[in-house]
């Protein structure tokens, strides 16, 4: 099994790129957004990979950074989506905005991905709603970097504290998001627990 490839980007073609190590041609599938983040030809390159092997082939698909790829795993888990359907949806929504998306159970936002109506879009949000929590969030990497997970500032806080109040963490997330959603991602840490609280409330 593969799980990271570090080489030179040879190509990048619609939903895949060609990494080059030492000679060798991997071609990995990945997201829009992963994609984009690949420089030129000749560019340094670090992927993680997830395997997946078939009888008539074995496909690699690449992510920026761990997050990614727990959001990709955890996407394959609904029934209706595959690999390619859980691409597209990465290729449209960040790991944070996905999280936000089902947090919020906005379907529309999930729907934007190509392949995806408004179905399975409805059972992506719900199928996920109680894994949200346990998935961290990850900041953009450089191009072709692999990124750590960190905190989503006062987010996480704001969860992190009504889980202290004694709320489960996917019920703290999903108001947050709400609140979130209706008032801006830039609202302060103290707004966002009373107003959390509010909608927990409800």
């Amino acid at each position: 099994m593969i799980g990271k490839l570090t080489g030179q980007v040879d190509s990048v073609a619609g939903d895949h790129a060609i990494i080059d190590v030492n000679g060798v041609g991997y071609v990995v599938h990945a997201s829009g957004k992963t994609l984009s983040r690949l420089g030129g030809r000749g560019s340094a390159a670090s992927l993680l990979i997830d395997t997946h092997v078939r009888e008539d082939a074995i496909s690699l698909f690449g992510f920026a950074d761990t997050t990614e790829r727990d959001w990709f795993r955890a996407l394959l888990n609904v029934q209706g989506v595959g690999a390619k359907v859980a691409l597209s949806i990465l290729s449209v929504l960040a790991p944070d905005e996905l999280a936000r998306a089902v947090a919020a159970q906005d379907k529309a936002a999930v729907a934007r991905a190509n392949g995806v109506g408004p179905k399975l879009a409805q059972r992506v949000v719900a199928e996920m709603k109680d894994k949200v929590g346990g998935i961290s969030l990850g900041t953009p990497s450089p191009a072709g970097v692999e990124a750590t997970p960190t905190a989503d500032g006062p987010m996480n806080d704001a969860v992190s504290a009504l889980v202290n109040l004694g709320y489960r963490r996917a019920e703290a997330y999903g108001a947050v998001a709400k609140v979130m959603q209706k008032q801006g991602a830039n609202t302060a840490l103290n707004e966002l627990i009373v107003h959390g609280l509010k909608e927990l409330a409800q």
